[in-house]
């Protein structure tokens, strides 16, 4: 038995019959980390001594007969911008190096209260602002399929974890597809809830109208699972509401009285060929396994991406604004010379990346005065213009599905020095952040021995719809549990 090959149905069996511990699995995942870790970078700090703690506790609790969680003795990486009290939460920033953390956000909260035992904090783009995992201060990671290409961004640490398997299932953020695009670079299954269905109590921001908190896993099940433990309200934040729940069998309808929208413009000037082929033949696969498709329209959905960096940078520019090195992290001393402007100025510049200084820039510029009207203000009109094109899209068909990235994963470096181009790798999953819809992306197969990811898109709070449509496509596809190639 490869232990790191089971799902978490087949792991909790395992524990119940005995067959397995914890303290064994966390161990042969920990291992995994050791021997293979130096090579991908996934993982920023390894809490291995805590894993094997939280691992022995749990065994003693099975043995003792009281009942398991959720997610007993499930391995899960987190990605590094989410709070875990006493541990380094740097968001892969140098103004946040020494940061450590004095609570725990809501969703790792949820994760460990039922049974899961976190293995480590994983890279990410610095304030989650990337699509490549090349923006952290401290290490760039590697894709688990070819370590010369990128693993996506900006939780790539956290998808790389998971294909590399260095963790069962992982958190990540997405802002406009930071969980969706590596999840696809990477060949996994990556889930962005509606927002307002995650708490985001304990997730440092970036854009804090659009960031919400999702799970990166090997298939469908092992996703909704996580998700069902971490969505829900929470009196920690009040953009939390209480919505439709569902249970397990809505990933056993298939697609029997399922309408699946296609965008007549979903593809894009430059898109790789190998994923337009992909799609084509996932259209084709699920409509003759019971879907009707439809071709629809989503007439502003195009100018999302034009949006979202309006409103990403000018939320930015204020999120970041606390960040002035004597709150948090570098606290480095003032020199004589200086006054609190001139120490400030320092820090952030010594502190702050490239692109993060970029987008404080660029939204201070949309904020001031004179602009602010004729670029944010704009941008929050046109985006509940978006929202209700969707809504009438819904009338006609149950969920959306295309492209989760106009390409596989691109080489590193390959774009790092043109941020325009970088940022055009969003553009198929930055629509539903935009309009706040649910959003999956699954593996579809493979294009240059690359996986190639797809998506489904649902109305406001109809993730039971995307994992419906999801769960089908993964049954009737046959492709499920991918993981990397040999390290």
């Amino acid at each position: 038995m490869d232990i790191k090959l089971l799902t978490i149905n087949q792991l909790q069996q395992a524990y119940g019959s005995g067959e397995l511990s914890v303290e064994a699995v966390i161990s042969a995942y920990l291992d995994s980390i050791t021997h293979q870790d130096s090579k991908i970078k996934a993982y920023l700090e390894v809490l291995g001594d805590k894993a094997v703690k939280q691992a022995e506790a749990l065994d003693s609790k099975l043995r003792k007969g009281e009942k398991p969680g959720k997610l007993f003795g499930v391995p899960v990486a987190i990605k590094d911008n989410l709070c875990l009290q006493g541990s380094k939460t740097t968001a892969a920033s140098k103004i946040l190096e020494n940061y450590i953390a004095p609570y725990t956000a809501t969703t790792v909260q949820r994760l460990l209260n039922a049974g899961a035992v976190v293995l480590g904090k994983t890279n990410m783009d610095e304030f989650a602002m990337g699509s490549s995992c090349e923006n952290s201060a401290f290490q760039k990671t590697k894709n688990p399929w070819d370590l010369k290409r990128v693993p996506g961004g900006s939780s790539g640490g956290s998808a790389a974890a998971v294909a590399s398997q260095e963790a069962l299932v992982a958190l990540g953020s997405d802002t406009g597809g930071s969980i969706r695009q590596p999840a696809s670079f990477c060949g996994q299954v990556g889930l962005k809830p509606t927002y307002g269905r995650v708490s985001r109590y304990g997730l440092i921001a970036m854009a804090s109208s659009l960031d919400q908190i999702g799970p990166i896993a090997r298939n469908v099940a092992d996703a909704f699972k996580v998700y069902q433990t971490i969505a829900g309200p929470d009196p920690n934040d009040t953009t939390t509401v209480k919505a439709l729940t569902f249970d397990e069998a809505a990933l056993q309808k298939g697609f029997k009285n399922l309408k699946i929208g296609i965008l007549k413009d979903a593809y894009v000037e430059g898109m790789d060929e190998g994923v337009v082929e992909k799609i084509q033949e996932a259209k084709k696969l699920m409509q003759e396994n019971s879907a009707e498709v439809i071709e629809i329209e989503v007439p502003r959905a195009k100018l999302s991406l034009a949006i979202y960096y309006i409103i990403v940078t000018s939320e930015v520019s204020s999120n970041l604004a606390r960040y002035d090195g004597i709150r948090y992290g570098m606290g480095k001393t003032f020199n004589e010379s200086e006054n609190f402007l001139d120490y400030t100025t320092r820090i952030r510049a010594e502190g702050l990346g490239e692109e993060a200084q970029r987008r404080v820039l660029l939204g201070a510029y949309t904020l001031s005065k004179g602009y602010a009207d004729r670029y944010y203000h704009k941008a929050l009109a046109l985006q509940k213009s978006i929202a209700k094109d969707f809504e009438a899209a819904f009338k006609k068909v149950d969920v959306v599905f295309g492209p989760t990235a106009p390409t596989v994963a691109f080489k590193l470096g390959e774009k790092f020095g043109d941020p325009l181009t970088m940022y055009l790798s969003d553009i198929f999953t930055v629509p539903a952040n935009i309009a706040n819809l649910p959003a999956i992306s699954l593996p579809i197969g493979f294009a240059h021995k690359m996986p190639v990811g797809g998506q489904f898109v649902g109305p406001s709070f109809r993730e039971d719809l995307i994992f419906q449509a999801a769960a089908a496509y993964e049954n009737i596809s046959g492709i499920s549990n991918l993981v990397s190639a040999k390290i």
